[in-house]
């Protein structure tokens, strides 16, 4: 194995540059050169590939979302498209590629896998949502986590002025884990997401004996995956008797510096993927579990429904009981 390849698919995430830097720097310490895949892989298909170089990595780190750029590629679906991607691998003598991505990166991952058994592949799970199954944890995920919190912090301020209740909407796709960790360190009233069932009457009865004691404001934070957020601020002004802001955080949960801990995660995974590589290992994705990182095929992780750890859905299911 001699020379080395990165791309980044799907949505992009906090710590993706650090994990760029890092590529770079020991793919070259261990001797290989590096390549980035410009625009994921629609890059690929398009023969966006270049020789990655120090320069190209400085002062990189502190920056969210990816240098290289990301896609969601439609034509990669089509055979004759993933054979033009290998192709430029080919024409570059490219033994290896890291792929950054969440499970339907990982699934055309294996696509090229199947097709040359003579290329390497290593997957490095990096999604907001924290749902690719194998792996407690994904590159990104604190960043998005601290880019919530900030939000909703500042948003309580509002609501205790004004005495409203504020349903916040946050990213997660299907998986509930973004607004279930989000509303449990931000003391959030209702925690809305679609791995625990709910209540309204439950909750109404619970709110209207908390504003008969006093309170005056209401923080919820819902899945994306819900679609209901119109429905939860009409519920507050027409049940419980105050007035509803709804808010979509959006696209500001992707971006943002990386924390220390993302940027600590970035180098660790890429490390372990490059060995992983360096070791033979032809198709497989880097996980932390327990501490610890694990290689996993991507059977084990792009193919088998995600669930959330059964110690943080515990904590969740209080909001029911409360």
């Amino acid at each position: 194995m001699k020379n080395i390849a990165i791309l980044c698919s799907g949505g992009d995430v906090s710590g993706m540059n650090a994990a760029l830097k890092r590529f770079v720097e020991y793919a070259k310490h261990q001797g290989l050169n590096p390549y980035f895949v410009l625009d994921g892989y629609e890059g690929l298909i398009n023969g966006r590939i270049k020789e990655a170089t120090h320069q190209d990595v400085a002062g990189i780190l502190s920056r969210g979302g990816t240098m290289i750029h990301t896609s969601r590629s439609q034509r990669f679906h089509e055979q004759s498209y993933r054979q033009q991607a290998l192709d430029h691998l080919h024409e570059h003598h490219i033994d290896a590629v890291i792929v950054m991505g969440g499970d339907g990166s990982f699934r055309g991952m294996q696509l090229l896998s199947d097709m040359d058994p003579d290329i390497r592949f290593s997957g490095i799970p990096s999604t907001i949502d924290n749902d690719i199954t194998g792996t407690e944890y994904c590159l990104g995920v604190d960043t998005a986590l601290n880019m919530i919190k900030a939000a909703i912090d500042s948003i309580r301020d509002t609501a205790a002025s004004y005495g409203r209740a504020f349903v916040i909407e946050v990213m997660g796709r299907e998986c509930g884990y973004l607004a279930l960790v989000s509303a449990l360190t931000s003391g959030a009233e209702m925690c809305l997401i679609p791995e625990i069932p709910y209540d309204l009457k439950h909750y109404k009865a619970k709110f209207l004996r908390e504003k008969a004691e006093g309170r005056s404001y209401y923080i919820a934070v819902i899945s994306e995956a819900m679609r209901n957020l119109r429905q939860i601020e009409e519920w507050f002004e027409e049940e419980i008797g105050v007035e509803a802001t709804p808010i979509v955080l959006g696209h500001i949960q992707r971006g943002g510096n990386p924390t220390v801990y993302d940027r600590l995660m970035a180098l660790h995974f890429v490390t372990h993927a490059i060995d992983g590589l360096l070791a033979g290992r032809k198709s497989s994705v880097v996980c932390y579990n327990d501490g610890g990182f694990n290689y996993k095929s991507i059977d084990d992780v792009a193919f088998k429904a995600h669930q959330i750890n059964p110690t943080l859905l515990k904590l969740g299911e209080e909001y029911r009981h409360e």
